[in-house]
C-alpha cells in the first residue's frame, strides 16, 4: 500500500521543480500517492487570508505530512506569511536544515579543501515570529518575543536526540542571553538542563555574533546548533551559504503530528516557466522527507544519483563549471534519473538515521496545554508604558500623585534606558517611558491594587501597556534599566 503525503507545488518556479522532483520519485519506484492541495499567492489573491483553502488544511491535518514547494506572500495587503503560518499552526517547532560540501559544487571552502557537514536546527515556532507587534505612539513600534519554557525545551530535546542518532559528538546552543538575559537566557538555561541527560554529547554555548563569525571563518568546527527562530534563521541562510545557496539547502519542519518538508528559496518570478530552475534544494528536502517515512533505500538511491550526476559537472545556470554547457530543469533531472544505482566517488550514500521512527499517528481531542507546576510566584509591582512629551522628572512629578501607601516609584526608562531618579542629559529621548512602582518591604500587594495605579496614572497621562513585576522561585522575573 503507497503512503499517502499532501504535496503543494508553490509559485513561481515552484511547479517545474515539484514536476522534477516527483519524476526522480517515480522513476525509483517510490511507494507515495499524492494529494495535491491548494495553497500559495493565488489563494491569498482569491480571498483565503491564511494563503489555504479549508480543504487544504483538513487534507493536511488528516495525512500528517506536507511537501511544498516555494511560496509568495504578497507583500503588504496585512497577510501573513503562509510558510511560517504552517509551521506554527501545525506546532513544526523544530526546523532541520543539514549543509554539507558537494562535490560539483564549487565554494571558497572547497576549493580550500575544507569539508563542511553541519545541521542546523531552529526553534520554529515563537520569537518574534508570533508576530505581535504594536504602535505605542506615532513614533514608537514595539514588538513581543515570546520564548516559552516548554517550546525551548521540545526543540532543544529533539536537537540533542537528532545528534545521538548521528553518531555526532557536539551540540552548540547559539544565543544572545548576554543582552536578552530573560527570553535567551531560558533558552540557554534549558539547554544547560537538557544537555546534563546526554553526556555523550559535548555540550557547549557560543554568543551568536561570535558563532557567525567562526562559522565563516573555520565552519568544520561545528556539527550541530541548535538556536532561537530569528537568529536560527538568519544563521541557517549563513549556512547555506557556505555551501553554494539556498539552491543547495533542504529543509525539513518537524512536529509530533504534522511535519513539512520544503524549499526554503525563493519563487524566483524571473525565471518561472522558463524551464531553467535548479530542483536540487526541493529534491534534498524530499530526500529527507523520504527518510522521514522510512524509505531509506530510495533516499540513498535518489541521493546516491543527485551526488554522482554533480560530480560529473552537470549544473544548471545558477552553478556549476562555466566550461561546461548547463542543463535546463527537464535535461538535469533525466541525467539525475538516468544515474540511479551509480555511485558517486566522494563517497555512497547509505540509510541516515536522520529521524526517529515514526509513530502511529493519534488525532488529539483537545489542544496541548503545558505548564510547569508548583512554581512559588510574588507579585512586585507594574512596569507602566506611558506617551508622554515632558521631561523625566516632570513625569516623575505625576507619577508620584498615583503613588498609594504600599508602592514606591524606582524608576523612568526611556528605551531602556533609565532617565530618572539619575540618568544623562545626553540621551535622546521618544515620547514613550517606562515608569516603575516597586512595592515597600514587608507589604502585600495584589493584582487590582497594580491595576488601580495605572487606572490613577491614566487620568494624567496616555497609558500604552502594563506588565507586572514578577519573581518565580525566588528569582527575578524583570529586566534592569541600562544604568540602573
Amino acid at each position: 500500500m503507497k503512503t499517502k503525503i499532501a504535496v503543494a507545488n508553490g509559485d513561481g518556479i515552484g511547479p517545474e521543480i515539484m514536476a522534477a522532483v516527483l519524476r526522480i520519485f517515480e522513476a525509483n519506484d517510490v511507494q507515495l500517492e499524492y494529494e495535491f492541495v491548494e495553497m500559495g499567492k493565488s489563494y491569498f489573491d482569491a480571498g483565503h487570508s491564511t494563503g489555504m483553502t479549508a480543504q487544504a488544511k483538513e487534507t493536511i491535518e488528516t495525512l500528517g505530512l506536507l511537501f511544498k514547494g516555494p511560496m509568495e506572500t504578497p507583500k503588504g495587503k496585512g497577510v501573513k506569511s503562509i510558510n511560517v503560518t504552517a509551521r506554527k499552526v501545525w506546532n513544526t517547532y523544530a526546523n532541520q536544515r543539514d549543509f554539507r560540501t558537494l562535490n560539483g559544487v564549487e565554494t571558497v571552502f572547497s576549493k580550500a579543501g575544507i569539508p563542511i557537514n553541519l545541521t542546523i536546527i531552529r526553534e520554529n515556532i515563537e520569537d518574534t515570529y508570533g508576530g505581535i507587534e504594536h504602535l505605542l505612539t506615532y513614533d514608537v513600534a514595539v514588538g513581543r518575543r515570546i520564548i516559552t519554557r516548554p517550546g525551548s525545551e521540545q526543540v532543544i530535546r529533539y536537537a540533542f536526540e537528532m545528534a545521538r542518532r548521528k553518531g555526532l559528538k557536539k551540540l552548540a546552543c547559539g544565543h544572545k542571553a548576554n543582552i536578552m538575559k530573560l527570553t535567551d537566557g531560558l533558552f540557554l538555561e534549558v539547554f544547560q538542563e537538557v544537555a546534563k541527560e546526554y553526556p555523550d554529547i559535548e555540550a557547549s554555548d557560543i554568543i551568536v555574533d561570535d558563532l557567525c563569525m567562526k562559522l565563516v571563518t573555520r565552519p568544520q568546527t561545528f556539527e550541530a546548533i541548535v538556536l532561537t527562530n530569528l537568529q536560527g534563521d538568519i544563521v541557517s541562510d549563513l549556512c547555506a551559504g557556505l555551501v553554494g545557496g539556498l539552491g543547495f539547502a533542504p529543509s525539513a519542519n518537524i512536529g509530533d503530528n504534522i511535519s513539512i518538508f520544503e524549499a526554503v528559496h525563493g519563487t524566483a518570478p524571473d525565471i518561472a516557466g522558463k524551464g531553467i530552475a535548479n530542483p536540487t534544494a526541493l529534491l534534498l528536502s524530499g530526500i529527507s522527507m523520504l527518510r522521514f517515512l522510512g524509505f531509506s533505500k530510495n533516499a540513498a538511491d535518489i541521493e546516491n544519483a543527485l551526488l554522482y550526476t554533480l560530480e560529473q559537472g552537470v549544473h544548471t545556470g545558477d552553478f556549476g563549471d562555466k566550461a561546461i554547457p548547463s542543463s535546463n530543469t527537464n535535461a538535469f533531472t533525466d541525467a539525475i534519473i538516468a544515474n540511479l544505482g551509480r555511485v558517486p566517488v566522494g563517497g555512497s550514500v547509505y540509510a541516515n538515521p536522520d529521524f526517529e521512527a515514526q509513530a502511529i499517528r493519534i488525532q488529539p481531542s483537545k489542544n496541548k496545554l503545558t505548564v510547569t507546576k508548583n512554581i512559588k510566584e510574588e507579585m512586585i509591582g507594574v512596569d507602566i508604558f506611558v506617551e508622554s512629551n515632558v521631561q523625566p522628572n516632570e513625569l516623575a512629578a505625576i507619577a508620584k500623585n498615583s503613588l498609594t501607601d504600599n508602592f514606591d516609584l524606582v524608576m523612568i526608562s526611556n528605551r531602556g534606558t533609565q532617565v530618572w531618579p539619575t540618568g544623562s542629559i545626553y540621551t535622546e529621548l521618544v515620547n514613550e517611558y517606562r515608569v516603575r512602582f516597586e512595592k515597600k518591604a514587608g507589604r502585600d500587594i495584589s493584582q487590582k491594587e497594580l491595576l488601580h495605579i495605572a487606572a490613577d496614572f491614566s487620568e494624567r497621562v496616555k497609558v500604552c501597556s502594563v506588565e507586572f513585576l514578577m519573581n518565580f522561585d525566588g528569582k527575578i522575573g524583570y529586566t534592569l534599566a541600562q544604568g540602573q
